[in-house]
């Protein structure tokens, strides 16, 4: 199912959260002309543990999202809280998966998704962050969340037996994190967890920012017999000679101060140097080679000349994912810069989301969709 995810209008309790669906998503459901809209909802951590341990606010939940024609197949639990605070950069990755508070937040979405899910879900995913910012860690870093992540595979197989249809947990590589590629991402995964239980959430903005080629991409996942369990339709600024002077200006018009904007150079010779955030690049990066930026744009609005997007590295992804038939993971737009974005390129909400859900469904899952 498409779907596209909350974190872009978010609330941190129950009441607010149904305000925002009020808002935005029955509205984006209305303009789309659909009985039913797929949401990823993103639940803040406090939120979370209250839904877990009140099973009469989880029936609640599930009969408002049922009444505005919402279905709920996958959860965001990347950030833990405060997503749209006025500095959120380096935040967004805390706790680690070292930290206890990391694996009570997962196993509380877990609870929530489990009463959520609609009977016809083939399954249920909650996309996680890559371990955690890449320092400091260490090999007793690994052990403490190879651990971690052993006691949500144990969840997960109690609640298969207890609901009948499985939850998956999707790790999402970012860059400048410690499983900053899909390649790092595989490595680690692959001798560690239970296929059936994690696997991969493939953020096509991320993906693009690290230059990866999506159809090996997808190869290497499958090569090591893990699943993309879910995709971050997404896409990332892309310049293709940022030393220009309209460029520079082009690419400071996104450098903000709520979000990190990792930035990548692909060099002559094929390798990729980094900075960690887009003023960084701008100041020490040599600009001789294309830059990718993690900024999320939106999907069927590009960004004015120079700037281009990473449309292309989108639609690659999912084609490489269909080929061989089969059922797409779940599919969820993520754009939720569009408060941050230049103010020349916003528009009202509800009609960006829309707009973005149509492009994605046009190109993306004219063979596929189902709602």
């Amino acid at each position: 199912m498409l779907s596209y995810c909350t974190n872009v209008h978010p609330a941190e309790d129950l009441d607010g959260i149904l305000r925002q669906l009020d808002a935005y998503a029955v509205p984006v459901r209305e303009r789309l002309g659909q009985d039913r809209l797929g949401v990823g909802l993103w639940l803040a951590a406090e939120v979370a543990a209250g839904l877990a341990a009140d099973r009469e606010s989880r029936r609640r939940l599930a009969a408002e999202l049922s009444a505005r024609g919402l279905v709920v197949q996958t959860l965001n639990a990347f950030p833990y809280g405060g997503f749209h605070a006025d500095v959120v950069k380096h935040a967004v990755y805390v706790p680690k998966w070292t930290d206890a508070a990391r694996l009570r937040y997962t196993l509380d979405c877990v609870t929530v998704l489990a009463d959520l899910l609609p009977a016809d879900a083939a399954y249920g995913s909650i996309s996680t962050l890559p371990l955690g910012w890449r320092e400091p860690w260490g090999p007793s870093h690994d052990l403490r969340a190879g651990i971690a992540f052993e006691e949500v595979t144990r969840v997960l197989r109690t609640a298969l037996a207890r609901h009948e249809q499985p939850i998956r947990l999707a790790v999402e590589p970012e860059p400048g994190c410690v499983l900053d590629t899909v390649a790092d991402a595989v490595t680690w995964l692959a001798d560690r967890v239970e296929p059936e239980y994690v696997g991969l959430c493939l953020d096509t903005c991320h993906l693009a920012v690290s230059f990866a080629d999506p159809a090996e991409t997808v190869a290497r996942i499958r090569a090591a017999g893990l699943d993309v369990v879910k995709v971050q339709a997404s896409a990332a600024l892309h310049v293709e000679d940022p030393g220009t002077e309209d460029a520079r200006a082009a690419l400071a018009e996104f450098a903000e101060p709520r979000y990190l904007h990792q930035v990548r150079e692909l060099t002559g010779t094929g390798d990729v140097l980094a900075a960690d955030d887009l003023p960084e690049a701008l100041d020490r990066l040599p600009a001789r080679g294309p830059w990718r930026v993690h900024f999320h744009v939106p999907l069927h609005a590009s960004p004015e000349p120079p700037l281009t997007s990473t449309t292309g590295v989108l639609r690659d992804a999912v084609a490489a994912l269909a080929e061989g038939g089969g059922p797409l993971p779940h599919v969820e737009v993520e754009t939720y810069t569009w408060n941050v974005l230049p103010a020349a390129q916003r528009q009202d909400l509800a009609d960006g989301i829309a707009d973005e859900l149509r492009w994605a469904r046009a190109r993306l899952l004219s063979q596929e969709v189902r709602t």
